[in-house]
């Protein structure tokens, strides 16, 4: 006995089915054996369907590739909408609802395939100072996840957020990173970021460019930092007495050395204790002056006028360093010798600078932001110490301001600019 339909004679027979399944089956024969006599119409309705499963197909080839070589090519029929090639059990689909669902899983696969595909990482890119101002530094981060397989713009993202110069402003910049859910969050310009972020956080990675991470309160340790934090270290605040004796040695007839510094910087204070010691040390008078802002330096230079200390120490402040140029064009306007930090302020004309290379830290924090990225915890990479250090010396600015440079520091040097 087949279930479905039987003929007698001129008469369409509904068979009574035995179970739920077949009864669903065959409730569309039961309704057409009531319609005896409407051959034509149900006709008609073969064909409209016949039309719609055409149809679908039709949107299947277009959205799936349909494998056409040998026996295995799926063709229509001309049997009630049947489709050979699909497993059958010898019925027609029974209704429109099959279609629909081949349809749309034809649809919603592709979608699905690009939703499984791995997003591209973002990275917060935190400073504390402007970063149009640090562009070689940004560089040099760059340079960094280069190394390790990543190019900004191509596998990664990166969120810039500058706090200007500003410190307060650093929580909200980082929770703002945080809100973003950045996979790794890279802080720059001494510890004021890192440790914004790290009050906020203590899964998201961390990549500092810390002075003294440990100082700090960042890591547990230089070689077990734990916890969500790592990075590059260039240990500024522990050469502050190796400054103010070079700085002696250029002008060792200066008897008051004037200490321009960020009271609201990072790590400013052990670096003013260092700077302090050393001066007593060798005899020496120090004058402080504080600026955190563009006007605060102007008044700064006025005061040193009217002082006129024998010559100047410039502290390694993100935001000071930032304004280099303005610090540089004063410093040399009033004649006054001067020592820095970063080689950036002897490139656009200050005197003498001593200090780590400013760039190279950045370009290991680039590398161990790429290595976060492809898996490693920051518990498990140890802070690294920048051991390059370089003392530049301009000749220009010397001959500018009438001062001649000592032959043996002058021999000593990494770099002279003339």
């Amino acid at each position: 006995m087949m279930h479905g339909h039987e003929k007698s004679g001129d008469a369409i027979v509904a068979v009574k089915p035995t179970n739920k399944a077949e009864r669903s089956a065959a409730e569309p024969v039961e309704r057409r054996a009531k319609a005896k006599g409407n051959a034509g119409q149900q006709s008609t309705h073969r064909a409209q369907y016949r039309v719609r499963v055409a149809q679908a197909l039709a949107c299947i080839r277009r959205i799936i590739a349909v494998d056409t070589r040998g026996g295995s090519r799926m063709r229509e029929s001309c049997t009630y909408g049947s489709v050979r090639g699909a497993p059958s059990n010898g019925r027609p689909y029974r209704d429109r609802r099959d279609f629909i669902t081949l349809v749309g899983g034809a649809v919603t696969w592709p979608l699905v395939a690009r939703a499984q595909q791995p997003a591209t990482p973002v990275v917060g890119f935190l400073r504390s100072s402007s970063i149009e101002r640090s562009a070689h530094l940004v560089t040099a981060f760059r340079q960094g996840l280069k190394e390790t397989g990543y190019v900004e713009g191509q596998n990664v993202a990166i969120e810039y957020r500058s706090a200007e110069g500003q410190y307060d402003r650093l929580p909200a910049l980082a929770a703002d990173l945080i809100r973003r859910q950045v996979t790794v969050i890279v802080a720059t310009g001494g510890s004021a970021p890192a440790l914004a972020a790290k009050a906020l956080t203590s899964t998201i990675p961390i990549v500092s460019t810390s002075d003294d991470p440990v100082k700090a309160g960042l890591v547990a340790s230089l070689n077990q930092p734990g916890g969500n934090v790592t990075g590059a270290s260039a240990l500024t605040t522990d050469i502050g007495s190796k400054r103010m004796g070079l700085l002696h040695e250029l002008v060792p007839n200066a008897a008051t050395i004037a200490l321009l510094h960020n009271p609201s910087g990072p790590d400013v204070e052990h670096y003013l204790e260092d700077v302090q010691s050393a001066a007593r040390s060798l005899g020496l008078r120090i004058q402080m002056l504080i600026a955190a802002n563009e006007d605060e330096i102007d008044a700064a230079f006025v005061a040193l006028a009217r002082e006129r200390p024998g010559a100047l120490l410039i502290n390694a402040d993100p935001f000071l360093t930032s304004r280099r140029e303005q610090i540089v064009t004063l410093t040399n306007h009033y004649k006054l010798p001067a020592l820095y930090e970063w080689r950036e302020f002897a490139e656009a004309g200050g005197l003498v600078s001593y200090g780590p290379s400013h760039t190279e830290p950045y370009r290991l924090v680039g590398i161990y932001t790429g290595r976060i990225l492809k898996g490693a915890k920051p518990a498990d990479l140890p802070v690294i110490q920048s051991t390059k250090f370089e003392l530049v010396i301009n000749l220009k600015t010397a001959k500018l301001i009438g001062l001649e440079i000592p032959p043996m520091l002058l021999a000593r040097a990494d770099e002279v600019i003339e």
